[in-house]
């Protein structure tokens, strides 16, 4: 791929600048589900359930708790990412690949930035991106809602043609692919990362993150 006219890299985090192997989100997930069953008087089978529904209708599990019973999103969050984060460890092609990417670069997560920093710091990232542009900076709307990538790109000054947009999930990249970024599926195993995915929006697939920054970035 040419990438000669790319002077802004966007990264998604979660399973993305980290291996799925990792298998941070099960963490995560476990902790939804008992939000969830404390919430709203359930057992955990019934949590699960209600839990992967609210993922496949709303985008997040956490937009559905707001749409349907008016969960305050900070509460939600601080609890579901009080995690270790044990299973994290620095990949030093990762971590050198991005700083020496030309041009700008950023997080675009669905989690919040509290949550980024603590992941970014025990990847050994931290300082390497100018701005985290979470979940409270979508108005918790989250990827793949298209209105949320065109605000993003306005209200950091990102021109969507020379950016590239890196994402495990190969379904958010498809509002990115409309808008004109270059996009790059990180096909790492992650869970639902093939979910409703579009190749048409995918410019190019990877599987190791820090290889292909590595291949990039050698003769810079």
């Amino acid at each position: 791929m040419d990438l000669s006219h790319i002077d802004t890299w966007l990264f998604d985090m979660d399973n993305t600048l980290y291996p799925a192997s990792a298998d941070l989100f099960r963490h995560i997930d476990e902790r939804m589900g008992a939000f969830i069953a404390e919430e709203l008087g359930v057992d955990r089978v019934e949590a699960r359930r209600v839990q992967k529904q609210f993922f496949h209708a709303h985008g997040t599990t956490l937009r559905g708790l707001m749409d349907e019973h008016g969960v305050e999103p900070r509460r939600f969050l601080d609890f579901v990412h009080d995690i270790e984060m044990d299973a994290l460890a620095e990949d030093p092609r990762v971590s050198e690949g991005i700083a020496a990417l030309p041009g700008r670069k950023f997080v675009f997560t669905n989690g919040d930035v509290a949550y980024a920093e603590r992941v970014l710091q025990r990847l050994g990232l931290a300082g390497l991106f100018e701005a985290i542009h979470d979940i409270h900076a979508m108005d918790y709307r989250p990827k793949p809602e298209p209105q949320v990538y065109a605000a993003m790109c306005e209200a950091l000054s990102i021109a969507p043609e020379r950016s590239v947009f890196v994402e495990d999930m190969a379904r958010n990249l498809v509002p990115a692919k409309a808008l004109g970024m270059t996009t790059v599926w990180i096909d790492n195993g992650s869970e639902s990362g093939g979910y409703q995915a579009d190749m048409d929006a995918v410019d190019l697939v990877i599987t190791d993150l820090g290889e292909w920054l590595s291949t990039l970035t050698k003769d810079v």
